[in-house]
């Protein structure tokens, strides 16, 4: 006899549990803080730098406003939210860009982006765990979450400045992971593969289009941002306490796919 399929969404363990997610006012994010207040989390901080986004945040779900670039911002959201809270027991590590001016080759590249994309993408993730560790250490748990990218295990022309950072992302969740295990701390990456965002959005006309990039994924469609919001809730929850140092790469099939084989017919995307 077949398993029965479940229905509605699947909401893993998490009740009780006080969670921050960076860039939490939109796309991605947004659906990380929402996932985890429906799964009866005792409270979602998000962090964004955009107060006006802060009303889109569905109950539940306090705003704090932080630039991750920003090491004292980071420490002080932090603190905050423990004072607040009185512990930590995930952190998602969310917060990225990927401005249009990236998408150059290295020669053509200015400084200024450069260094923008490695204080959000690379430095933030850095700033906010590292604070984070010292509540989790003081606890002996917790779980840390990287939002990396397909995009940090294979790349294409013009961007690579994105990709090397995260991919940066996925080697940071693999080196503290090994260094904090024995104290009860699981740190893991997610690396997702086009996400029907702002984000993604802003930058499919430099790619080819939406067509093109979901026709890309073999299952024929772009993300969508509670699928990722699905596979964190899982990963961050007990019910994956033996998984640390690992990358999930939710991806419709792309990272599964060679660039030599004979591209997928146009159809119809969802």
């Amino acid at each position: 006899m077949p398993h029965a399929r479940p229905t509605g969404n699947v909401q893993y363990d998490n009740t009780g549990r006080i969670v921050i997610v960076s860039g939490g006012c939109s796309g991605i994010g947004l659906a990380i803080c929402q996932a985890f207040a429906e799964a009866k989390a005792a409270g979602v901080v998000c962090l964004d730098v955009d107060e006006s986004a802060s009303d889109n945040l569905p109950d539940g779900v306090t705003f704090y406003r932080c630039d991750t670039s920003d090491e004292e911002q980071c420490r002080a959201a932090i603190t905050w939210s423990v004072e607040r809270f009185g512990a930590l027991d995930i952190l998602v590590n969310n917060a990225a860009i990927q401005p249009k001016e990236s998408y150059v080759p290295l020669h053509e590249l200015s400084t200024e982006v450069w260094d923008r994309l490695v204080a959000i993408n690379f430095s933030g993730y850095t700033f906010l765990a590292k604070y984070a560790l010292q509540q989790m250490r003081q606890q002996q748990s917790g779980v840390i979450v990287n939002i990396a990218s397909g995009q940090g295990h294979r790349t294409a022309r013009e961007v690579g400045t994105y990709g090397p950072i995260k991919a940066g992302n996925i080697m940071q969740a693999r080196q503290w992971a090994i260094e904090y295990a024995r104290e009860g701390i699981r740190v893991v990456s997610v690396s997702p593969g086009a996400i029907n965002t702002p984000l993604v959005q802003a930058t499919l006309s430099k790619q080819g289009g939406e067509a093109v990039i979901a026709n890309r994924h073999p299952v024929g469609r772009l993300g969508r941002p509670e699928e990722v919001a699905s596979a964190v809730l899982w990963l961050a929850s007990p019910d994956a306490s033996f998984i640390t140092g690992t990358d999930l790469e939710v991806d419709g099939g792309l990272g599964a796919f060679a660039a030599f084989a004979t591209p997928y017919p146009m159809r119809e995307t969802e």
